[in-house]
């Protein structure tokens, strides 16, 4: 019996006479309410047979838990007139009788025979041949991503290049501007040109941090851009 056991298992008992003359049967099962079978007793002709249909109600499937239950499938020569198939049953003698034990078994499906069952389900691409000679998208716009890509990492190191070469030069105009101040300090006399060269000096030293502030806000966008 194939599982899952949500609902209603069937499968069919092929019962086939090989004898010349007609056999009576009956099945027999270990679990008379987990099982409903049709027809559970009958007559088979010589050389003919019946299809059995063994029905499983739902349960609970415990994979750890082995099945115990069977079936008895019961034979004996049918009398030559029959007028009740119970009396026939009870009058016969054991050594006419001939028994047939069967086991179940149960089996889950398991994970890729419900990936294959699903795939069977879906439909199949229905594939729209009028379309095929259509424009194609274009090949070379993942080239011009890869290039507007290395343009921006060439600007990126165009600006790191000028702030260290600005960083040099603010670190050399910081020493220049202590140097005109210590001399402004010496110059007791206060002359007009060593007051000139240090306003020059310090008012040189903001506007260059301007830039540079400006240039490293200009490298960060551009980072966040890549």
């Amino acid at each position: 019996f194939p599982g899952p056991f949500t609902d209603v298992v069937t499968t069919n008992l092929k019962l086939r006479n090989p004898s010349d003359r007609k056999v009576c049967f009956k099945v027999k099962t270990t679990a008379p309410r987990r099982y409903c079978v049709r027809p559970n007793s009958g007559i088979i002709d010589p050389g003919s047979s019946v299809v059995v249909s063994v029905m499983l109600q739902p349960f609970d499937y415990d994979p750890n838990e082995k099945s115990k239950h069977k079936f008895m499938v019961q034979t004996t020569y049918a009398p030559p007139n029959i007028s009740d198939m119970e009396a026939v049953w009870k009058e016969a003698k054991p050594d006419e009788l001939m028994d047939s034990k069967l086991r179940c078994v149960f089996e889950m499906p398991n994970e890729n025979d419900k990936l294959n069952d699903i795939d069977a389900s879906k439909p199949a691409p229905v594939l729209n041949t009028s379309k095929q000679d259509g424009p194609m998208p274009k090949p070379h716009s993942v080239s011009l991503n890869d290039t507007e890509t290395r343009k921006l990492m060439e600007e990126c190191k165009r600006l790191q290049a000028e702030i260290m070469k600005l960083t040099d030069e603010n670190r050399h105009l910081r020493d220049e501007g202590l140097r005109l101040r210590k001399v402004a300090h010496s110059d007791k006399s206060g002359s007009p040109t060593a007051l000139a060269l240090r306003d020059n000096g310090s008012n040189s030293l903001p506007s260059l941090l301007v830039v540079i502030a400006a240039i490293f806000i200009g490298f960060f966008l551009g980072k966040f851009i890549l």
